[in-house]
């Protein structure tokens, strides 16, 4: 279940500036409104435009930023009474955390969010929070949890009646049974999610048509999955979503193997592959994009700032000589009252020098907690980014398998063809294209770490080696490096052990550990 978005004002700057078409530009208008709210004093649209400017970053998937925007409109919404906004930006953060899969920031901003909607009487925000946390419970795999967390959003969105938001429980449920490998009751709920959605124009009409398609192509009914999923692929294909519409060829992948045409399930394959390379590269240019022109801004209002303390120095000067020059005029008897306005100013000077170092401190701290929740960010998306490589091998691995079975039946009409086939997906499992996107992110967060491992190790590593030392700094373990490296776990310990012999590691130390502080 998705949050009810707050307001995206993207429209209302287009009509009041006809001209800001690009991202900096738009991000520049944010900023420039902001301070001009924190000019006038106004924490309302304070708050207001730190949730335009954190809904912005959030659609250009820079995580980071939106977290701390959206802790900024907390912050200046803190001693106002907007228990329902509060609310809704705990539940927002909480959602981008759980997005991440880091489960603990989520179920903290969540927690945190129900409470100040069971204080404040706010219905309709609980019953968000109570789906969210049963999310998050399904994610770690605690499915009575996520049931009863569940119920109790059911049961608050039918106090609302919120038709919409019973009708998202119901899907959420619906997962969780499924989850659980009970896919009769998963059917119920998800037909009676599509019971609200169907005939609407609401973009949720498409998760809910693949979870249908999922369940029968699950208990074998491939036609009517087919047909379920392909009205997700249109819809999606209408509404511009691409990652509903690569998950759709996934799915229609599957469902055409299971009905043993695996030329349109290879044809479908190969669409998902390609979606799936550029809808990374193109999210990586974007967060480039969008984090070079936070950056260029931010260096723009620095310098801005730099002159403004200029002036105030070339300001508080030439009141200092004009008081001295009056002093000299006088003597005698203003000279106590010079000597006196002299010091004020030295103290008042001596003030700004230390607020300045205190201004500077202050900067680089929130730059260094700024960089560690990048590395932490960038960290969480190594480790997603390996998952998905597994997932994907696991999948071509599988086809290629079922391909080769049927080249071993007599049908010889069909035998040349389907060993064709198999030979094709072989070849697209040596690609190395992704071991090395996969090695360009990890040297980015641990730049040093194969220099000093090949400079420790007693002898030469090999490139297999190297990969599962990457996978082990990683903190994976077997059983999650077998289906990246498409060998059995059994495998993966040899190896383990082997590389082990190879590094200068004391007999009562892990291996993981030895990697780890490298």
């Amino acid at each position: 279940m998705s949050l009810l978005s707050f307001p995206v004002y993207e429209q209302e700057i287009h009509e009041r500036h006809p001209r800001v078409v690009l991202q900096d530009s738009l991000l520049s208008v944010y900023k420039e409104e902001l301070q001009e709210a924190l000019e006038r004093g106004e924490p309302d649209t304070e708050a207001r435009k730190h949730i335009q400017l954190g809904d912005f970053y959030m659609k250009n998937e820079v995580f980071t930023e939106a977290i701390g925007q959206y802790n900024e409109a907390l912050e200046a919404r803190s001693g106002m009474r907007e228990d329902s906004i509060r609310c809704m930006l705990n539940l927002r953060i909480g959602e981008i955390y759980l997005s991440l899969k880091i489960f603990s920031k989520a179920k903290q901003y969540l927690e945190q969010g129900k409470a100040i909607a069971v204080q404040s009487k706010y219905v309709s925000g609980q019953a968000r929070a109570e789906g969210l946390l049963g999310t998050c419970a399904e994610k770690e795999g605690h499915y009575l949890l996520a049931l009863e967390h569940q119920q109790k959003s059911l049961e608050l969105f039918e106090q609302t009646g919120d038709l919409r938001g019973i009708a998202f429980v119901h899907e959420n449920i619906g997962s969780v049974y499924e989850d659980l490998k009970q896919y009769n009751i998963a059917l119920g709920y998800f037909n009676r999610s599509l019971s609200y959605f169907e005939g609407r124009d609401d973009e949720a009409l498409t998760s809910v048509l693949n979870n249908m398609g999922d369940m029968f192509r699950k208990t074998g009914n491939y036609k009517e999955a087919l047909a379920y999923t392909e009205k997700a692929l249109e819809m999606a294909r209408r509404n511009g979503n691409l990652h509903q519409q690569k998950s759709a060829h996934q799915d229609i992948a599957e469902a055409y193997a299971g009905l043993g045409d695996y030329h349109k399930a290879y044809e479908h394959l190969q669409v998902y592959d390609v979606m799936y390379k550029e809808m990374n590269e193109n999210r990586d240019i974007n967060n480039f994009n969008t984090l070079q022109a936070a950056y260029e801004i931010n260096q723009k209002e620095a310098q801005i700032e730099v002159l403004k303390h200029q002036n105030e120095v070339i300001t508080a000067n030439r009141n200092l000589i004009l008081v001295s020059a009056i002093a000299t005029l006088l003597l005698g008897g203003f000279g106590y009252v010079y000597f006196s306005r002299k010091r004020q100013v030295k103290a008042k000077l001596q003030q700004y020098k230390q607020r300045l170092l205190r201004a500077e401190l202050d900067k680089k701290e929130m730059e260094e907690r700024r960089l560690q929740d990048e590395i932490n960010l960038k960290t969480a998306a190594l480790s997603r980014y390996s998952l998905n490589m597994a997932q994907k091998n696991k999948l071509i691995a599988d086809m290629a398998s079922a391909l080769k079975k049927i080249a071993s039946r007599t049908q010889m009409d069909a035998h040349a063809r389907i060993k064709l086939l198999a030979k094709e997906l072989d070849d697209n499992l040596q690609i190395e294209e992704e071991w090395d996107e996969f090695m360009g992110f990890f040297k980015d967060i641990h730049p040093g770490f194969f220099q000093q491992l090949s400079v420790t190790a007693t002898e030469k590593l090999s490139s297999a080696e190297l990969r599962l030392a990457m996978l082990l700094r990683l903190n994976l373990s077997s059983k999650e490096i077998a289906p990246i490296l498409r060998v059995t776990p059994d495998s993966v310990r040899v190896a383990r052990y082997r590389l082990r012999k190879k590094l200068p590691i004391p007999p009562k130390q892990e291996l993981v550990s030895f990697l780890m502080e490298l």
